[in-house]
């Protein structure tokens, strides 16, 4: 460890307690405050042994600013990008807003037809069962499955069509 990196350290472990109570007071909370000093320090460990760090107690309330800068923008993000997903999956009646679970009934028929289609997939054999889970549920495309099991693309077309024919039969 160069001298740059120990003289950091030192000085996180010096200012460890006003760094928190620094950002306790800009986050309005000391739980936060922690994380994002805990994170300082996971920054500064990382850092490559070759910076030079002139001014250390500068540069950790700078590091703690930008990442609670970080963190604040990401939290909005995630705001609105959650406020736009309720808005655009609710039904408003009346100025009420309506619920748009399924009733219990289809919800049951759901999972029992569900439970039907594993049980009929687990009776084929292993590769194609593996193929169809990769492109079904992993959402991987015919290449891709081909490519990871090293099967022809039209080796993962049999094994799909094998499967949804097995599904058309019993399940009809």
């Amino acid at each position: 460890m160069n001298a740059s990196k120990a003289a950091l350290l030192q000085a996180y472990l010096d200012q460890r307690v006003a760094l928190v109570r620094f950002f306790t007071l800009r986050l309005k909370s000391a739980e936060a405050a922690e994380d994002l000093v805990q994170d300082i320090f996971l920054r500064i460990s990382a850092l490559d042994s070759a910076v030079e760090i002139h001014n250390p107690a500068a540069y950790l309330y700078r590091l703690g600013s930008n990442l609670m800068l970080d963190q604040i923008r990401g939290q909005r993000r995630a705001s609105t990008r959650e406020f736009a997903w309720r808005e655009s999956h609710r039904t408003l009646s009346g100025g009420e807003e309506v619920a748009e679970d399924r009733p219990a009934d289809e919800a049951l028929a759901a999972r029992q037809r569900l439970e039907a289609i594993v049980r009929i997939v687990e009776e084929l054999p292993l590769q194609t069962q593996r193929v169809f889970r990769m492109h079904k549920f992993d959402g991987l495309s015919h290449s891709e499955v081909a490519q990871q099991l090293g099967i022809s693309r039209s080796g993962v077309e049999k094994h799909v069509m094998a499967v949804l024919k097995r599904l058309a039969e019993r399940l009809a």
